[in-house]
């Protein structure tokens, strides 16, 4: 039996998250929950680097696959079903170990989220998409996101049009910025220790380029066109990801392969600054470098602490 406290295991992209956590897990009879905005959706493995058959076989994950990647998914249905899956560990005397990059979920997860809740507004989002759909207009909605809500536009890039949108339309229906709408005073469903890993910039950078090189040899492309001759959307959500919506023009004959995946690494290296930004405004945050000789040791025992 555990304590009933949840594991946290974070960190920028290709940092080493997944090799860390199984072999902990294994050591320490655990189950994975994915932390993935990208891992939820079914049929996209490869961009993901979602966990091989074969250590799902070694360790149980949960949070993977658990939606059609033509399908909407809010980050309050993944908390919902996040916890329902950490309840069921936990019912089985099991420990839950949180996996992942995804900080926004980390946060709505550890910190009940009023700004999840708030009802959307049709017509102001079809507004704002329409604008972001003119010459210049990702930009435009960037700034105006600036002008109110500073912290937000701060971690967010132009290109992502949808978490943009919705944080002005946070900001019109209540009047209060989408980043004061995170903080509750509400405590957290379990109580947790988390720790991130860090890697100095040169040496994660030279990761995520190995891991774009890895994806593009077995397949990416081939990926992509399967969705899209599927009938997922070039728009969807699912498709805005890293490694996806980059790849679309590659399978439409309107760039190389090559460019492609340059453009993959780039856009990956400036996405895994924006995680470490996020990560350090995180409160009760161990660090430990995943290059350390004895970071599974260092690893167990930040997560233990003090537990037999």
């Amino acid at each position: 039996m555990t304590d009933g406290t949840l594991w946290i295991l974070t960190g920028p992209t290709a940092s080493g998250k997944s090799g860390l956590a199984l072999e902990l897990a294994q050591r320490r009879d655990c189950e994975i929950v994915c932390m993935d905005s990208m891992q939820i959706y079914r049929g996209m493995d490869i961009g993901t680097a979602k966990p091989t058959a074969r250590e799902q076989a070694l360790v149980p994950h949960h949070m993977l696959d658990v939606c059609d990647p033509r399908e909407a998914y809010s980050v309050v249905q993944w908390v919902e079903d996040a916890l329902g899956c950490i309840r069921d560990i936990h019912s089985r005397g099991r420990r839950a170990m949180l996996v992942g990059g995804t900080g926004f979920y980390l946060r709505a997860l550890r910190h009940p989220m009023a700004m999840g809740q708030t009802p959307g507004d049709p017509a102001i989002r079809a507004r704002l998409t329409a604008e972001a759909e003119e010459p210049g207009g990702k930009e435009k909605l960037h700034a105006a996101l600036a002008a109110c809500d500073p912290e937000t536009a701060g971690r967010l890039h132009p290109n992502d049009v949808r978490r943009v949108v919705r944080a002005l339309e946070v900001w019109e229906v209540t009047g209060t910025p989408f980043s004061r709408q995170l903080q509750r005073d509400e405590p957290p469903p379990f109580p947790s220790r988390c720790v991130c890993l860090t890697l100095p910039r040169e040496r994660l950078y030279e990761r995520i380029n190995t891991r774009v090189e890895q994806m593009m040899a077995q397949g990416l492309a081939e990926e992509v066109r399967t969705l899209l001759e599927a009938g997922v959307p070039e728009n969807s959500q699912a498709m805005q990801g890293i490694g996806y919506k980059e790849m679309i023009p590659c399978v439409r004959g309107l760039c190389t392969a090559r460019e492609a995946g340059e453009t993959i690494a780039q856009n990956t290296r400036h996405y895994a600054k924006r995680q470490m930004t996020w990560f350090r405004g995180e409160k009760d945050m161990a660090w430990l470098e995943a290059d350390a000789p004895d970071a599974l040791k260092r690893l167990e025992d930040s997560l233990l602490g003090g537990e037999a």
